[in-house]
């Protein structure tokens, strides 16, 4: 009888784990190479999006995040791939997805890492664009399918299911332990993953590096009172994108959980190009990204409204 009872239990747990199998943390092996990146799994749920004054009520489906800002060593992959307007084709389980013409970044004419390191740190000076074309490049090589996070996600995972004004908690006194910010940073990027994680095993919410979303920005964003399910602004204009966390070159008061980021054409001044580079930015050495993996079906959706957005 306590034989039978045994298996059942195992049966039981087997059963449970075939279940939830996709909902644990998960390391992307990036193939041919010894580099990978560690994913944690984020449980949707609801939350208000924005602050006191202006937010938003907000559901949002689960989604895993990449623990880490993308750093050079990965990005770099994508940046020395050779694409020659090739025809892209993304195989994941269910589907077969074709990006006709696809085109990798150009050689940048100078090191846009700009001196501050580059194996472990944080990539800087691409594009909203060439983050995007990142994500559809990494799903292409691995069968999963990764875009930019929403602005909406970001939040909800800084967060990590409170409504803080920093990653964990409301007192600034203690930032220092989990960001790197303009009274700390010795005027740098640095290496991911140093600072303490949030209570979800998230690094570098804020500070280090801001982080490109996937969103558009919009002023109106937060007008609606009622629930929004995985809101998402979509556009396909260059600017202005919403960028989030804030950075090693800003003031610690600039690193909030709501505070947002909008780009314009002051990241590529200095860019001696004309017309200006789609793929990098010469003035955003404190801008990167990172990622999100969702299990969604609907490919054709999503990429139209993210990988190209």
């Amino acid at each position: 009888m306590i034989i039978i009872s045994q298996i059942i239990l195992q049966l039981i747990f087997i059963n449970f784990l075939f279940q939830n199998f996709d909902k644990f943390n998960y390391s992307e092996k990036i193939p041919n190479v010894d580099l990978s990146i560690d994913m944690i799994f984020i449980r949707g749920g609801e939350y208000t999006m924005g602050n006191k004054k202006s937010n938003l009520n907000t559901q949002i489906s689960s989604f895993w995040m990449s623990k880490y800002e993308i750093t050079w060593d990965i990005y770099q992959l994508f940046v020395d791939e050779s694409f020659e307007n090739t025809d892209l084709i993304i195989k994941t389980k269910n589907d077969i997805i074709t990006i006709d013409g696809f085109s990798g970044p150009t050689v940048p004419y100078t090191d846009m890492s700009f001196g501050m390191g580059k194996e472990g740190f944080p990539a800087v000076n691409m594009t909203h664009f060439a983050a995007s074309r990142f994500c559809q490049w990494l799903s292409s090589v691995t069968g999963n399918l990764y875009r930019l996070p929403t602005e909406a996600e970001w939040e909800y995972a800084c967060k990590a299911g409170s409504n803080n004004e920093y990653s964990y908690g409301n007192n600034i006194d203690s930032l220092s332990f989990y960001a790197w910010h303009k009274e700390n940073s010795n005027q740098k990027y640095h290496k991911v993953g140093l600072k303490k994680s949030n209570k979800w095993g998230l690094n570098d919410m804020l500070g280090n590096v801001s982080e490109w979303v996937a969103d558009s920005y919009d002023d109106n964003i937060f007008k609606s009172k009622k629930l929004r399910k995985d809101p998402f602004i979509f556009n396909e204009s260059k600017y202005p994108k919403v960028y989030r966390g804030g950075s090693w070159n800003d003031d610690p008061t600039y690193l909030l959980t709501h505070k947002r980021f909008y780009s314009d054409n002051s990241l590529q001044k200095r860019d001696p190009q004309i017309p200006k580079s789609q793929w990098w930015n010469t003035d955003a050495p404190d801008i990167g990204f990172r990622i999100v993996r969702v299990n969604k079906k609907d490919s054709e959706s999503l990429g139209n409204m993210f990988w190209n957005n």
